[in-house]
């Protein structure tokens, strides 16, 4: 194992024990440390796939309680639950984690109509700069409890948010909400944001956004911004340089969207193996 330098494929195959021959093969429409919480998909659909070749399921809580274990205390990375939390269970969610380890997720009873009104306001560009989660995430985790009140405004701002998207309020207060999140989030750490972050959001917001933030920990990556469809284009304009990632929310979560059963004779072991691809080759004769 020591020689995988990969660390979430290393700590995934730790996990399990893994002790087969394995090929891996990873593709991805985005590029990694974006905020977009690749690593953490990443190790939920490795972990995914590896136990359904073992011929097992894993629930979602189940893939989000050990992939946060492997990234937390496996690989001893300075990392969150929430991007686990997200990869595994997908949709739109209202998550609370307990300070007993507990993850209780709640999905958001949003209409369609609500949901597609939410999802035509909002834009996705990537800045260009990469960073590592972890190194942002270490220096507001520090001195947590000094940031205590810009938590607690946060998760009011969370409750102000849902009662926005259930109620038939103009939808702009949420954008309204998301800005005023961005600007607490920015008092956690000098590292959340930069010069570089903050002209494109003051350009965006110039050009008709209403809100926004930098997706994952911060200090570059890919920024969200709420922007009613009738200025969206001028937005666009105003952030020509940068890259526009047009998307839609996701449902489902982590899925194995293929399986051949006939690959299960490489994953059983011994006596049984052999058992069983005799009872396959006998079953095979009686065929005309």
């Amino acid at each position: 194992m020591a020689d995988i330098s990969h660390p979430a494929v290393r700590g995934v195959l730790q996990h399990l024990n893994w002790d087969r021959g394995l090929e891996i093969h990873h593709v991805a429409d985005l590029p990694a440390r974006g905020g977009m919480g690749s690593s953490s998909s990443f190790t939920v659909g490795l972990l995914h796939a590896l136990y359904g070749l073992k011929g097992q399921m894993r629930t979602k809580a189940q893939l989000t309680e050990e992939s946060v274990y492997i990234e937390q205390d496996v690989l001893k990375e300075t990392v969150g639950s929430q991007d686990q939390t997200a990869a595994a269970y997908g949709g739109l969610n209202h998550v609370t984690f307990s300070t007993n380890g507990e993850i209780l997720v709640r999905p958001l009873t949003l209409t369609a109509e609500r949901i597609r009104e939410l999802e035509s306001h909002l834009m996705l560009f990537y800045t260009g700069i990469k960073r590592t989660a972890s190194d942002v995430a270490q220096s507001y985790v520090e001195n947590i409890e000094d940031k205590r009140r810009h938590l607690e405004g946060l998760s009011r701002l969370v409750g102000e948010a849902m009662e926005t998207l259930y109620s038939d309020r103009d939808i702009t207060a949420f954008g309204r909400l998301l800005d005023q999140s961005w600007r607490i989030k920015r008092s956690f750490s000098g590292k959340v944001s930069n010069t570089h972050v903050d002209r494109i959001y003051e350009a965006a917001i110039r050009a008709g956004a209403i809100g926004g933030k930098i997706l994952g920990a911060g200090g570059g990556g890919f920024m969200v911004l709420f922007v009613p469809p009738d200025g969206q284009q001028q937005v666009r304009e105003e952030l020509k340089d940068f890259i526009h990632v047009p998307f839609r929310f996701e449902s489902t979560g982590s899925q194995i969207i293929f399986y051949d059963p006939e690959q299960d004779f490489a994953f059983l072991d011994g006596e049984r193996n052999g058992r069983q691809m005799q009872e396959f080759r006998e079953l095979d004769s009686l065929v005309p």
